[in-house]
């Protein structure tokens, strides 16, 4: 299923934005990946070597069937046709770095390899923010999400995006991450799943 463009919701769940040393507010965080960052599931996650720290970030996935500019909130999800989990790879110490200075943080962000992407479901209208996910990493809880937790919800974001960019087919967002980001190293297996979703795996080389 064709990717057009990947926007990344920053700082979406407020104990996330604890753990990494930020106080929730009312920004909307936004960031971008190429669809070269796409890696699906059941083949090998690369992790980039030698550049620090390489953390996971699980999160719900949209993707996006057309949907234009200055979109309405109530009209959001009609623009919705499938989903699935992801995750966002993050490159931390080099992502620190690029805070201090004030830097975009695509090279943190966007390195190939950088979003692993389960299988699509499609979307049939149930309610985004009452689904619950996990990641396991060697069969050991890591992350466990509750989209009810969103500070801002799927409607809203595909709302803002839309007044900055006219939302397109293959869109993607990755809605954000909650609490528990950690380091993946190579020989780590990593399990996605979500009892609406579905399942998915990667193996960390």
């Amino acid at each position: 299923m064709t990717i057009n463009r990947i926007f990344c919701i920053g700082r979406n769940y407020a104990e996330h934005v604890r753990e990494l040393g930020n106080a929730p507010d009312d920004a909307f965080v936004v960031f971008m990946k190429p669809p070269s960052c796409v890696v699906a599931a059941d083949t090998p996650l690369r992790l980039p070597r030698g550049r620090g720290a390489v953390h996971h970030e699980a999160e719900l996935v949209v993707r996006l069937g057309g949907g234009g500019a200055d979109i309405a909130a109530d009209a959001a999800l009609a623009h919705v046709t499938h989903i699935t989990l992801g995750l966002d790879l993050t490159l931390r110490e080099l992502q620190n770095e690029l805070k201090k200075k004030g830097a975009p943080w695509e090279l943190a962000k966007a390195f190939d390899g950088a979003a692993p992407l389960g299988g699509w479901k499609p979307f049939h209208g149930q309610d985004l923010q009452a689904l619950e996910f996990t990641l396991h990493v060697n069969g050991a809880l890591r992350q466990h999400g509750r989209t009810r937790d969103m500070l801002f919800p799927v409607a809203r974001q595909i709302q803002i995006l839309s007044k900055t960019w006219a939302l397109q087919d293959g869109d993607v967002i990755y809605t954000g991450t909650p609490a528990g980001v950690a380091a993946l190293v190579p020989g780590d297996h990593a399990v996605l799943e979500s009892p609406s979703i579905g399942r998915f795996e990667w193996r960390c080389v």
